[in-house]
């Protein structure tokens, strides 16, 4: 009776933190939309208008711009998780070299990595497997790699590392660069948190860490943030063996 009392709790919790995901994605949905827009059309207004010059119209597009780059994240973040949500879709595990993985996100940031003058290091037996959905695991590491040179200092390392404890995979990202105050790091999963800027002036609507522990709790895994302001960040996904 016990046990079966504890198993509904587990799934009323789940089911909880499964509302407040999708209703906190719609707020940020909403928001975002409505400043992007409204900014767009009061500027197009000003200039039909003649209220506002030529020359501030062309100051204040970079700032347009920004905002746009920030929506299409959010777009594009919501966009991968609604493929989780509808279809046919299901958690696929397979066999996965962590090696591989390294090497794909060096590629995919290669461009960005040589810009700030990023050394990306590989920690861990190259010869390891992990066994999960690509999929799903492609996001997550991505976005966690993201974040991680996107609050990088030029010159500065970012690793990789693998390693098995207690049964279970666990895959870090570590960087050196700006890191969170405990303040925010506290709130980091939390709805209507800040949103920083990177070191070159990036920014995010903060949403994709969002997804990337929800999308952790679809392969049964934990993630945890470890960050101290100036010094940087480590983030580790703990998946279990399958």
């Amino acid at each position: 009776m016990n046990d079966q009392i504890d198993e509904l709790q587990l799934k009323i919790e789940r089911l909880e933190q499964e509302i407040n995901f999708k209703n906190g994605l719609i707020s940020i949905l909403a928001h975002d939309s409505k400043e992007i827009f409204g900014n767009f059309l009061m500027l197009t207004e000003a200039v039909e208008q003649k209220t506002i010059g030529e020359e501030d119209f062309f100051k204040l597009l970079p700032q347009v711009k920004s905002d746009a780059q920030k929506n299409l994240q959010t777009v594009q973040d919501s966009t991968a998780w609604l493929k989780t949500q509808y279809g046919n879709f299901e958690v696929k595990s397979v066999k996965i070299m962590v090696f591989d993985l390294f090497q794909r996100l060096e590629e995919n940031y290669a461009v960005r990595l040589k810009k700030k003058n990023i050394n990306f290091h590989f920690k861990g037996d190259k010869n390891s497997f992990i066994q999960t959905d690509r999929i799903l695991l492609d996001y997550i590491l991505d976005k966690i790699l993201n974040n991680a040179v996107k609050y990088s200092l030029p010159g500065q390392d970012i690793y990789f590392q693998y390693f098995t404890e207690n049964n279970e995979d666990i895959v870090s990202v570590v960087d050196f660069g700006t890191g969170i105050s405990e303040k925010h790091l506290h709130e980091i999963f939390n709805y209507g948190n800040s949103v920083f800027n990177g070191t070159a002036g990036e920014i995010g609507a903060g949403l994709s860490l969002k997804i990337v522990k929800n999308f952790v709790s679809l392969l049964h895994g934990n993630i945890k943030i470890v960050s101290s302001e100036n010094k940087g960040t480590t983030v580790s996904i703990f998946l279990p063996k399958i």
